[in-house]
């Protein structure tokens, strides 16, 4: 890997431990990153994003929000009717073995209802066209909270990775440890002493995630504040365009999330599968959200918000889905959430089964929070109320794969075709289209500007689309279940 440029901003200019010892303590992201992340091209994670700006005049003709709004609910209503009447004989026939009532549920929540929903993604993608940048290198004061328990493998290199940001401002970054029972913050002090970073580190002896958030946000004096996870590397431009978008855009927008992948795709099956979801599923979902001014969830992983927002909202508060209430708790309070694809983070994600459950079940029982804390109905504004309608929803579509779906796909493979039936195959070409309609437009918009590439793998890419919903169905359902049954929380 070519070495870093020289550091602009912070007198942050050391690239290389201070001795031995903390070189092989704390292994440089350089050293790590070849084994990270399929999709990270050597060049890209140190490569400096070149801001366009806005420029005056121009011929394209604006279409409004509201309009755009307006054209993505007309056409996956047109969808929905188009679906209806091509699978009139399925609900006909289904209707035989279960009366009719039951029929047309079951086929609205196996095929309408997420029919409808993708429609409205891919038209609201279609639209989507971010905006330039008003200022291209912002120096806004910006603190960085990263709270972390036990995360001594990983701490080393995040530390690192924020040494090497582009950004020109006053860049504060503050550590808060959540009773670390191993090295955390001893890998933390020696990553920043080797890259000349300043870095403050508290402590929270209070469990979970965000009391140690709410430690540090009493301690940052700056008019933004980002949350990074102690496990996350950022591209090197990262900080400067999540700020950039947020200084660009309108007083009333309070938070931007950023783009976040996967940093370990190629350690096991599990993380292959999830580099998929998170490089086509969630960006995706996160670009339409955006496009509409009301991201449901700023990540805790990487976002930017307004310190007075957050502040507003009551802080973090103490729950599973932490970023989730917070961002629908200030979507309430009038604000706009945007996203800016990017500003790259690459995460580790869960390496088994296990963990990969668990994560899931604990981001399902999150929306839940969000929807009991802030209801649909409730949201002052009417792009929130419809997107998080979707989300009260996903509940009932993922209770129906689980208990219907995939029951049917194991009577048809007896030859019994009620649910599942031959023509269910035709869906096939169709998903993997939308996904690769899905994967030009995040390699075009987001990886070449970048300098990332992306490392193809078909294999993995075609049980993503064939298995993978299957698994994270049933990860929801049980995190449903939980959550329903009160079971106890824990942030890892």
């Amino acid at each position: 890997m070519n070495p870093p440029d020289s550091l602009v901003g912070r007198g942050v200019r050391s690239s290389s431990p201070a001795n031995p010892e903390d070189e092989f303590l704390v292994p440089t992201v350089a050293a790590r990153e070849p084994a990270c992340g399929w999709h990270v091209a050597p060049s890209g994670m140190h490569r400096s994003y070149d801001v366009p700006v806005a420029a005056s005049g121009g011929a394209r003709r604006y279409i409004s929000v509201g309009q755009k709004f307006s054209i993505a609910l007309v056409v996956a209503t047109l969808w929905l009717a188009a679906s209806a009447w091509i699978s009139w004989p399925w609900i006909t026939g289904l209707a035989q073995h279960v009366t009719i009532v039951p029929a047309l549920i079951i086929v609205s929540l196996l095929a309408f209802a997420p029919g409808f929903v993708v429609a409205f993604l891919v038209v609201g993608l279609a639209f989507d066209r971010q905006p330039s940048f008003k200022v291209a290198s912002p120096r806004d004061a910006v603190t960085v909270l990263i709270a972390a328990r036990n995360e001594e493998a990983a701490i080393g290199d995040t530390v690192r990775s924020l040494s090497e940001q582009d950004y020109e401002g006053d860049l504060r970054v503050i550590l808060i440890d959540n009773g670390s029972s191993d090295d955390t913050i001893g890998v933390a002090r020696r990553a920043a002493r080797a890259s000349s970073l300043a870095l403050e580190i508290l402590e929270e002896s209070t469990p979970g995630k965000s009391h140690a958030l709410n430690r540090g946000l009493e301690r940052v004096r700056s008019a933004l504040v980002i949350t990074v996870d102690a496990d996350t590397l950022l591209q090197r431009s990262a900080i400067r365009l999540l700020v950039a978008r947020m200084v660009s855009s309108p007083t009333e927008v309070r938070a931007v999330a950023g783009a976040v992948l996967v940093r370990n795709s190629r350690s096991t099956f599990w993380s292959r599968l999830q580099t998929w979801d998170y490089f086509l599923g969630i960006a995706s979902v996160k670009r339409m959200q955006g496009l509409f001014q009301n991201t449901l969830v700023a990540q805790g992983a990487f976002s930017l918000y307004r310190s007075d927002a957050v502040r507003d909202a009551g802080g973090w508060p103490d729950a599973i889905g932490e970023d989730i209430v917070l961002t629908w708790k200030m979507l309430n309070n009038g604000a706009k959430v945007f996203f800016e694809p990017l500003a790259v983070a690459f995460t580790s994600a869960p390496e088994t089964f296990k963990v990969l459950a668990r994560q899931r079940s604990r981001w399902a029982r999150g929306m839940i929070e969000g929807l009991r804390t802030v209801p649909p109905w409730r949201h002052q504004n009417g792009y929130a109320r419809v997107l998080t309608g979707f989300n009260l929803m996903i509940p009932l579509l993922d209770t129906a794969y689980v208990l219907l779906w995939l029951p049917g796909l194991v009577l048809a493979l007896f030859g019994v075709y009620w649910i599942v039936g031959p023509m269910t195959v035709a869906v096939l070409p169709v998903t993997l289209l939308v996904y690769g309609v899905l994967f030009r437009y995040q390699n075009q918009r987001v990886f070449k500007p970048l300098g990332l590439r992306v490392r193809r793998s078909a294999l993995s890419l075609f049980l993503f689309v064939v298995i993978y919903q299957a698994f994270m169905s049933a990860f929801s359902v049980l995190g449903y279940v939980q959550e329903i049954t009160r079971r106890a929380r824990r942030w890892k």
